[in-house]
């Protein structure tokens, strides 16, 4: 991530790098060549030169690296999640308002095309189903499913019910290691809003799609292709009554003669083409000159760790498969 980073900043004109920094020079000095950006030789000298900084590292060197940004007043991207924990969390909030410093959190599904799409419309999710799967990549099996994976959906379905969850039904199942690499989770929210989520590292393709109940519309839309749809329930419920009247009256006695398109009106949603990881970096950008909140806060990433820390707690060890 840290190399992509890289490569969208180097093309903002807004923005100068003024220093890349690796843990592995050889890693660090790749990119910099690549890119045509200045290298750090260490962290301190990176620190000494920047306004603003990617963190992405390991997750478990996140709040380590934030505290001395902070404490310089650097802002921060912190890729997600946000810490390994929810007292690493709360520390990384709490560096961020001592120091009144801006802390975006890298949720990049937030930025997703179709998802930017859909917050433009006035949505109020009674239920909502989503769905992550995908073959092992190999890089994270020392994180479990959860918080490499789920970590993404839990920030979104959070966002949409806005509300706060009560009750949390999860199961995991561990198949190569000593954490969950599949896990289902119900959410119940104080407003009424179910949300169910299957993620799996361990699938034989690769699926990526959120669908949304509300009251007078559904929305599908898929993660990985960029592209969503909404039915609404105005324009669409005079047309399935009069063909439920139809066949009722014998007017029509063979389903297979309904063309469901013709009596269901489907929109697609208007979707831009601008890559997520540059509407994030925009997003961060505005946030630290306009001195407004974040897209993600750190708040925001923080209710999502805590929320995937009791879904794992709920699980329980994971059961081997």
């Amino acid at each position: 991530m840290g190399r992509l980073h890289a490569r969208v900043y180097s093309q903002m004109p807004r923005v100068k790098v003024t220093r890349i920094f690796d843990a592995s020079a050889d890693a660090s000095g790749a990119v910099g060549e690549e890119f045509n950006l200045p290298v750090a030789k260490t962290l301190p000298e990176l620190l000494e030169k920047v306004d603003a900084v990617t963190i992405a590292v390991p997750t478990r060197f996140h709040l380590s690296v934030a505290e001395q940004c902070l404490a310089r007043k650097i802002a921060c991207l912190i890729e997600k999640p946000l810490a390994k924990s929810v007292e690493e969390g709360k520390r990384i909030v709490e560096l961020a308002r001592q120091n009144g410093t801006t802390v975006q959190v890298g949720h990049i599904e937030r930025f997703n095309p179709a998802i930017r799409a859909m917050s433009r419309l006035d949505i109020k999710p009674r239920f909502m189903e989503v769905t992550r799967i995908s073959p092992m990549t190999f890089r994270s099996i020392d994180v479990g499913v959860v918080l490499d994976m789920m970590i993404h959906d839990i920030d979104i379905v959070l966002r949409l019910a806005a509300s706060d969850v009560t009750k949390i039904d999860a199961v995991g199942v561990s198949v190569i290691g000593e954490v969950e690499d599949i896990c289902n989770a119900r959410l119940t929210f104080a407003n009424g809003c179910v949300a169910n989520l299957t993620a799996s590292r361990l699938a034989m393709r690769t699926e990526r799609k959120l669908r949304v109940f509300a009251h007078d519309a559904y929305v599908s839309i898929d993660y990985q292709k960029r592209h969503g749809i909404v039915v609404r329930r105005t324009g669409n419920i005079d047309a399935v009554r009069q063909a439920a009247a139809k066949i009722r009256s014998g007017e029509i006695e063979d389903l297979s003669q309904l063309n469901y398109k013709d009596i269901v009106h489907i929109e697609e949603l208007q979707i831009d083409d601008v890559e997520p990881l540059r509407a994030e970096l925009d997003a961060f950008i505005d946030a630290i000159t306009d001195g407004s909140t974040p897209v993600v806060s750190a708040e925001d990433g923080l209710r999502a760790v805590d929320v995937a820390t009791r879904i794992v707690q709920t699980i329980g060890p994971p059961t081997l498969a």
